[in-house]
């Protein structure tokens, strides 16, 4: 007896009947929540409203917030126990509660998108278009908890808990996002999703009335009971394989993706070349490497590629591609260097012409200057032309720079004696031996 005591501490523990609520009670509790009309009618709209707000931001909060408000948990709950108790009448009236629900939801959250002037379909949307198996056991484990609060005398907080866990709304909310966009795939996906949480919370429902023993409330007969066992086990399987499917799928992808990180860190470093960028792809089994440094040789690119069997990376496609080089660096440093030295020549010859273009006008200049001071000591001088020219002479290679003035006089003309004195006076004013002098009249 006393080997016994644990045993029958812990069946005390998990017993469920002290707790269990009257059986009355917890019937008026389902099926009060069932009716869609009134209050409950505009909490459902305003709810869908919330949520489809908070898909359309890609607030999480805002979304948890709807979650809390929903009344969608009812009719589900009341499918579920209206089987287990065989109360045919509470199922109809589920069943048509819950429709209504769905196509009111559906209406206003397309209603919504479909006015809304942001289309984008945020990570928030993309999370209720691929359910798997895992969203069919937080459904299953989060109906149970509660389905077992609505049966209990102390309620709690269980049922907001479990209204954010199973996630009703968001993906009905979804589905209206792919009508209102036209995007199909978004439909479907989130319309599966919300079947699931329906499916699965009201079979826990089903579950725990059950092993509640609820009081049967309508007759039915053996050939009955099989027959609805029998589309139960239809419809759960209906709903269970594609999201085995899509759990597998997305436990494929985890693993190849972080297989795919392992691969990376290790080739991260290859032979005086450096990963700068890298790309994964799970869905077509695609790793992109853009490395940095020395040129990758044919023989390093097929180890990079031969080490993805150390990381259980079987047909994956390897794309490696050099972002740069230090051979490209050093001929981008030449032709900048070439670039310079042509720059520098372009600035000389600017120069150049600079100084050529300000010596036409000093020499513009100069010769001005030379008409004011000669006609003070020449009056009868009236004109003087200035340049400097260059002079060639046969017997030399390099010519003469040559200061060539021209005077024009009138009246009385100069004397011999006045143009070597004119001669003389411009050698000393010019500071140059070699000025040629013309004398007009």
């Amino acid at each position: 007896m006393k080997h016994n005591r644990p045993l029958r501490r812990l069946l005390q523990l998990i017993n469920l009947e002290s707790d269990l609520d009257n059986y009355e009670n917890i019937h008026e509790t389902i099926e009060k929540e069932l009716v869609f009309k009134g209050t409950n009618l505009w909490i459902l709209v305003f709810a869908i409203l919330v949520a489809s707000v908070g898909l359309n931001m890609n607030s999480t909060a805002v979304i948890i917030g709807a979650m809390l408000i929903s009344p969608l948990m009812g009719p589900i709950n009341g499918i579920g126990y209206s089987i287990a108790t065989y109360d045919y009448r509470l199922f109809r009236q589920a069943v048509k509660n819950f429709l209504f629900a769905v196509i009111a939801g559906l209406f206003a959250s397309t209603t919504y998108f479909a006015i809304s002037p942001i289309s984008t379909a945020h990570s928030e949307l993309l999370a209720r278009t691929s359910p798997t198996i895992y969203d069919v056991l937080i459904a299953f484990f989060g109906g149970m908890a509660g389905i077992v609060a609505i049966a209990s005398k102390k309620k709690g907080n269980v049922i907001p808990g479990v209204a954010i866990a199973t996630a009703l709304m968001p993906p009905l909310c979804t589905a209206g996002y792919g009508l209102a966009t036209a995007q199909f795939t978004f439909f479907f996906g989130a319309l599966y999703l919300f079947t699931i949480n329906t499916v699965f919370i009201a079979l826990s429902a089903l579950l725990i009335s059950q092993i509640l023993k609820l009081p049967i409330r309508g007759k039915i007969e053996e050939s009955q009971k099989k027959r609805i066992n029998q589309m139960i086990s239809a419809v759960l399987t209906l709903v269970l394989i594609p999201s085995i499917y899509f759990g597998y799928l997305m436990v494929q992808k985890e693993n190849f993706t972080g297989n795919a990180e392992k691969y990376i860190d290790n080739v991260s470093v290859v032979e005086g070349n450096y990963l700068l960028k890298n790309e994964i792809n799970p869905k077509t089994r695609t790793i992109k490497l853009i490395y940095g440094g020395t040129s990758l040789t044919e023989s390093q690119k097929e180890d990079i590629i031969a080490r993805t069997a150390d990381f259980s990376l079987k047909d994956v496609n390897i794309n490696i591609e050099q972002g740069f080089s230090y051979a490209d660096i050093a001929v981008r440093n030449t032709e900048v260097e070439t670039l310079k030295a042509e720059i520098n020549r372009l600035n000389m010859v600017i120069m150049e012409q600079n100084a050529a273009l300000t010596g036409i006008s000093a020499s513009q200049e100069k010769g001005g200057e030379l008409l004011e001071e000669l006609v003070v000591l020449f009056p009868q001088v009236t004109e003087v032309s200035y340049a400097q020219t260059l002079n060639y002479v046969k017997e030399k290679r390099v010519p003469d720079t040559l200061s060539l003035v021209i005077l024009t006089s009138k009246g009385k003309d100069l004397s011999g004696k006045e143009k070597e004195q004119v001669e003389k006076w411009l050698s000393t004013r010019l500071k140059s031996s070699t000025v040629k002098v013309l004398f007009n009249k």
